[in-house]
This record gives structure tokens, sequence and C-alpha cells, in this order.
């Protein structure tokens, strides 16, 4: 039996989607899974069809669904909350630069089931070395296993209760934005809730893999800067 559903979003760089892919397809607890194509190119396109079957994915092209240009991650959400709760599932965001282990998910899912009143249980975020990176580098330091944080989570790998898809509408998402992780973080605190960052169950991160052009943050940040306020990307 299924016991999450699992969406990743992609834009384009096939080579890191099909490695998330395949490790949710590893994962020692059962999956569903939905990959959806925010307007990648053609060639992407057609490597995600080409590979579905074989990952046991679901893919939705969101280019079937609407024509507003990419990013569309509010859409995301809202179709995948509807989803999880027809389902009677959690929801878990596995975004497509992200490679979890066997026990990723499994993890995930039994700490928040110890905690009664947790919204968001994310995972820590590693590079090849194990050593923590973006986008938790605010956590470097930490030595404990797990904690509970006011600060933003990510989505690279976190876990949306049941309680908290029930509480908390996504049509309400703000139309400015174009990603939702602190709004939605600060948000489950508002309601009472509490977020969680598993320590000890970290994934394996390559920054920006999956928005080439956000790595301009880190290379050349004069024109990142200016893509971002200029040309109105990245808002969060």
């Amino acid at each position: 039996m299924e016991k999450v559903l699992v969406i990743t979003p992609v834009k384009n760089s096939i080579e890191t989607t099909l490695d998330t892919a395949k490790a949710i397809a590893e994962s020692d607890v059962q999956v569903k899974h939905i990959i959806f194509n925010d307007f990648s190119s053609e060639e992407t396109k057609k490597e995600l069809e080409r590979n579905q079957e074989k990952l046991g994915y679901e893919l939705v092209h969101l280019e079937d669904i609407t024509d507003h240009p990419s990013p569309n991650y509010k859409l995301v959400l809202q179709i995948s909350q509807k989803r999880a709760l027809e389902y009677g599932l959690p929801l878990l965001v596995i975004e497509s630069d992200v490679v979890v282990k066997r026990d990723t998910i499994s993890k995930l899912l039994e700490y928040q089931r110890e905690k009664e009143n947790s919204a968001l249980v994310g995972s820590v975020t590693v590079d090849e070395r194990g050593d923590v990176n973006f986008p938790y580098l605010k956590f470097k330091n930490v030595k404990d296993p797990i904690i509970s944080t006011k600060r933003s989570l990510s989505f690279c790998c976190t876990l949306f209760s049941e309680d908290f898809l029930k509480s908390y509408d996504f049509s309400g998402l703000d139309d400015a934005k174009d990603w939702y992780d602190t709004f939605i973080s600060s948000k489950a605190l508002e309601q009472g809730f509490e977020n969680y960052v598993l320590m000890n169950a970290p994934v394996w991160h390559r920054p920006h893999g999956s928005r080439p052009w956000k790595q301009l943050k880190y290379k050349n940040p004069l024109k990142y800067y200016f893509l971002k306020y200029w040309k109105g990307l990245d808002k969060i």
C-alpha cells in the first residue's frame, strides 16, 4: 500500500531528474510518485515519457493544464494538495536536484507519525562529501540528530503532514511569488504546528540543478541579482 504522495517539479535538467526518480523508486517504502513537467524542452519531455514505466512515476505535463509560463510551483502545490487529501496521504516534495537514500522516506514518515503536531519535516541537505550545504548552511554546526526550528525549511525534501494539508488551503497562495518555502514554513507556525529538520537523514543536493541560471548567485552575483530584481525572477 502506498504510504505517501511524492511530487517532483521538473524544469529540464533531465540527468538529475532521473537520478531523483530512480532513488525514489528504490525506496524501502511504497509511494505514489508524480513528476510535474513545467514546460521543459522537447528533449526532456521525451526522456521523461521514455522512463515513466521503468521508474514507475506518473507524469503530468503542465502545458496540458495551463498556459502560465514556468515556474508554476503554486499550481503544482495546489494540485498535489488536492490529490494527497483525496488519497488520504501525507505529501512529500522531493525536488529534481535531490537524491534520497533508501530509507529517507521511511525515516521522515516515522518521525512525523511520532510528532502529532508536526506540519513540515525536512531532511537536511548535504554535498557529495556529506557536508551540510545550501539551503541548510544555517544548520551546519548543529550537533543534534533532530531539531525543531522556527526558521524556514526548504522544500528540497520536505514532508507535509495530513493535518497541516487539511488546515491550510494552498489556493490562498500569493500569485506574486515563485516559491513558497518561506511563506508555508511561517504559515505552519502561525497555525500552531511545529516544523522539524532531520539532521540524521541527509539527502544529496546539487543546488539549483533544476534551474541552472540560479547558480549565477555564486558565480556571477551581479548578473543573478539583475535577473532577480530587474527581470522579477525567483520571487520568494
